[in-house]
Order: C-alpha cells, then sequence, then structure tokens
C-alpha cells in the first residue's frame, strides 16, 4: 500500500511517499516540498498548492492520504491560511477519490515515539529509524510528513473513518 504523507503549510507543504510492506515494515519512495513563491497573491498560491498536489496523485497514485490536522496556534492569521490549504488537498484528494486519514501533531508524536510532548527531533530520529535511512530527510516539513504517513500505516488495521 502506497501512503502519501501531507504537512500542509503556505510557503512549503511538506510530503512524502511511504510504502507499507506485506511484512509491515515500510519504504521510502520520495519526499519533498511543494512551495508557492510569496510574490503570488494568495488565491494563485492556494490554487498553485492545488494544481501540484493533483500532480503527486498522477504520478505516484497513492491509495491512501494522511495529513496533518490544524492544531490552534498563537497566530490566527497563519492558522486560517493554512486552513485553506488543507482544503485544497483536501478536495484535491476528494476529486481523485483517495481515502484521507487526518492525524493530529500530538497523535503523530505519540505513535511514533510514545509520547505527546516529543521534540521535532525526536519525531524526525522516529522517522529516520522506521525507514532505515542514514539521515534525517530535510527539510523537516517532508521530515512532518513522512512522519503523518508511516502513523497512517501503523493504524491502517485500527482506521478511523475517512473523510
Amino acid at each position: 500500500m502506497v501512503i502519501l504523507g501531507i504537512d500542509p503549510g503556505l510557503a512549503r507543504t511538506g510530503y512524502g511517499f511511504v510504502r507499507k510492506n506485506k511484512d509491515k515494515s515500510f519504504s521510502l519512495i520520495e519526499f519533498g516540498c511543494i512551495t508557492t513563491p510569496s510574490e503570488l497573491r494568495f488565491s494563485q498560491r492556494l490554487f498553485s498548492v492545488y494544481q501540484q498536489t493533483r500532480e503527486l496523485f498522477k504520478t505516484r497514485h497513492p491509495d491512501k492520504i494522511a495529513i496533518e490536522s490544524l492544531y490552534f496556534a498563537k497566530n490566527t492569521k497563519t492558522a486560517f491560511k493554512v486552513g485553506q490549504v488543507r482544503g485544497v488537498i483536501l478536495l484535491a484528494s476528494y476529486l481523485e477519490k483517495v481515502k484521507i486519514e487526518e492525524f493530529t501533531p500530538l497523535e503523530v508524536k505519540m505513535a511514533l515515539t510514545g509520547y505527546g510532548r516529543a521534540s521535532k527531533s525526536q519525531v524526525q530520529q522516529m522517522v529516520k529509524k522506521f525507514l532505515g535511512l542514514k539521515e534525517i530527510p530535510k527539510p523537516d516539513d517532508a521530515a512532518d510528513a513522512l512522519a503523518v504517513a508511516i502513523v497512517c500505516g501503523q493504524t491502517l488495521s485500527f482506521s478511523k473513518p475517512c473523510v
């Protein structure tokens, strides 16, 4: 099963494709970031995220999408914009008829490290370990997306309802 993990953001949306193998291990397929130039209008940036997300679906054909849920941030203006980015990604997923799972940052940290307040570096070390990598994936947004994909793969047997 191919799982696409997504860490939504306006300037950079991290993505990571993993394969859940029959022996329940994980293999890295690809990771990176969808970027949008800051000089574009907000609506153009949203459309760019939408188009690039659809392109990812067409090139890798994921069986499932795992996306990080929003958490309440101190900067509500940023939270609203990231929420809109999530919206275009969810729309693209829906139009491709790919099942979507959502995970909070707390759920991701708990599932990978056993501790809900784990640091970013602790989560990244676990991503490296799960995927058998020599180095932590960079940038952080891509590593976070891979973490969400792994958690989705771990929870497939107790799957939550899809959006």
